[in-house]
């Protein structure tokens, strides 16, 4: 009898150990639940953006690291994540110029600590050992992550990052200005650099807003050349002035764009195209000289007419530039804390986040739109 007692009692031990488990288990998960933050989300139609309270992540693999947002840039990528022109992804939330503070670190990270001021970026992560990643082409990694797209991204109070693929922000620059060349600045700069220009030569940059005036100031300032700005909005060609151009073209106003950069500038070494028009494209290529290079960075949904005879008799060339690497973005970064770079960037409350979407939508912004997280 005493031998079946203490059989009861060791089974009812185990009863209560299991129960106390899953007790602690439902009290853990619901305390998790109410630990909510500030995040801006494909809505369920993918027509669009919302605000929205989201559970806060934690870090939960190897490798990663939780950041407490700062600033956040809206960008015209941004646009097309959300209205689902790259493939639907509802409730993912958006934003790839994100910039924060390293709070928590997983297991296994080196590269950062509590602390560290980091990026956010469109190339979120790539596999490491495939032919673009061991070739300093990283971004081109087809089984790349990109934030705000196939991953959760900067536009939350809390963003999860993997370590060794978040760029370190210098001392000295401004993190709402950094938000904005973690893509927009990257992006320019690289195209430049695939431009492959020279001192004193002509480049035209077509497009003039948020991404077109950081590559007016990189291409001006860090690689020393003579700049044209072509824009259709007069207020940006303004700033386009004042941001270093040597020439400005309104595109509204004069009739034969091409034919007038020739006159002007005798044909641009190279061209980067970061508007989203059919039109500048073929501007540009119309108007490069002869071994001259299109660079195209902005994500039209047409398709550019291209003069086969022009191209091979004049030996253009033509290629497209996908944001940078992480050197790249170390780099961009770089010349925006020694200040010859400065990002024209306003700050807004987060709750503003689908009024802004509307007005990039109507091409009214100037420079960048940054959410401010920090209030």
């Amino acid at each position: 009898v005493l031998i079946e007692l203490l059989n009861l009692y060791r089974e009812f031990c185990k009863l209560r150990n299991s129960l106390c488990k899953r007790y602690n288990e439902g009290v853990k998960s619901c305390h998790m639940e109410v630990i909510k933050m500030r995040a801006v989300v494909v809505n369920q139609a993918s027509t669009g953006v919302e605000v929205v309270d989201h559970e806060k992540p934690s870090v939960v693999g190897h490798g990663q690291a939780l950041v407490k947002v700062e600033y956040c840039g809206v960008c015209h990528t941004d646009l097309h994540v959300a209205h689902g022109d790259f493939g639907q992804v509802p409730g993912r939330i958006l934003g790839h110029e994100g910039i924060g503070i390293v709070e928590e670190v997983g297991e296994g990270v080196e590269t950062l600590k509590k602390g560290d001021r980091v990026s956010i970026a469109w190339f979120f992560e790539g596999c490491g050992h495939c032919e673009y990643c061991t070739t300093g082409r990283e971004t081109l990694c087809r089984s790349v992550k990109n934030a705000g797209y196939s991953v959760d991204g900067g536009m939350s109070d809390y963003a999860l990052v993997t370590a060794d693929y978040a760029v370190k922000v210098p001392e000295g620059l401004n993190p709402a200005q950094a938000s904005s060349i973690t893509c927009a600045g990257v992006t320019t700069y690289k195209a430049i650099k695939e431009a492959k220009v020279e001192p004193g030569q002509w480049v035209a940059i077509y497009g003039a807003g948020g991404l077109g005036n950081l590559a007016i100031q990189y291409a001006k300032k860090v690689f020393n050349t003579r700049v044209v700005a072509v824009d259709i909005n007069q207020d940006k060609l303004y700033l386009a002035k004042e941001s270093g151009a040597d020439l400005v073209v309104n595109g509204k106003e004069v009739e034969d764009v091409a034919g007038y950069i020739q006159e002007k500038t005798g044909g641009t070494h190279s061209a980067v195209v970061t508007a989203v028009s059919k039109v500048a494209f073929n501007q540009a290529v119309d108007r490069v000289r002869a071994g001259g290079t299109v660079v195209a960075v902005g994500l039209p949904s047409e398709y550019m007419e291209l003069s086969i005879v022009k191209t091979v008799l004049d030996g253009i060339r033509v290629v497209g530039s996908l944001v940078g690497t992480r050197k790249d973005l170390e780099e961009a970064f770089d010349f925006g804390a020694q200040g010859l770079v400065v990002p024209v960037v306003e700050t807004v409350p987060v709750d503003t986040a689908v009024k802004v979407f509307d007005q990039m939508e109507k091409g009214k912004i100037q420079g960048r739109k940054v959410l401010d997280f920090t209030k």
